[in-house]
């Protein structure tokens, strides 16, 4: 019975050693706080209106029948085009799109009328893609109601390049 009293005895010495303080003197000092700093003074006023003050600063227009074979999905294929198999196409592609870059992911799982397949840091009519299909040498990309939002050839080893429907140049490689 005494054994019980001297154990719970050196279990509670132990354990109010253990809650002792001990001295933090041999961290290195804390750097004095910053002092604060004078701030000029704000102005107000109107802003101007939005947009170039000359309206000749904006670009024109496409005219015509330009890169329409690309655009009209009825028009031939451009004479550089290879086939397309739609196993190559599967996976991850680095997509460059109006002088921006981003991640393209194509995969073979069925998704209404194409694959599914995605982007992730595209900006622009990519950002709406949901799925694509091969169709003849062409790849279309379809936003997530269907919509056919641009189409590619493929015109080198891991290299594809065509349109969006918005005229916008876009190619794909890895």
């Amino acid at each position: 019975m005494q054994f019980r009293y001297v154990a719970t005895g050196v279990v509670l010495a132990m354990a109010l050693a253990g809650c002792q303080r001990t001295s933090y003197s041999d961290l290195p000092p804390q750097p004095a706080p910053l002092q604060a700093q004078p701030v000029p003074q704000v102005q107000g006023g109107q802003l101007p209106p939005p947009g170039p003050a000359d309206p000749s600063q904006f670009p024109t227009a496409p005219q015509g029948n330009q890169n329409m074979a690309a655009l009209n999905p009825n028009a031939p294929p451009p004479a550089n085009a290879q086939d397309v198999k739609k196993e190559t196409m599967v996976g991850n592609w680095r997509v460059s799109n109006g002088g921006a870059s981003c991640d393209m992911f194509l995969t073979l799982t069925n998704l209404g009328g194409g694959s599914r397949g995605g982007t992730r840091g595209c900006a622009g009519e990519l950002t709406a893609m949901g799925s694509w299909e091969v169709s003849g040498k062409m790849v279309q990309f379809k936003n997530r109601a269907g919509d056919v939002i641009g189409r590619v050839y493929k015109s080198a080893e891991n290299r594809y390049d065509g349109t969006m429907n918005s005229g916008q140049p876009v190619s794909l490689s890895r």
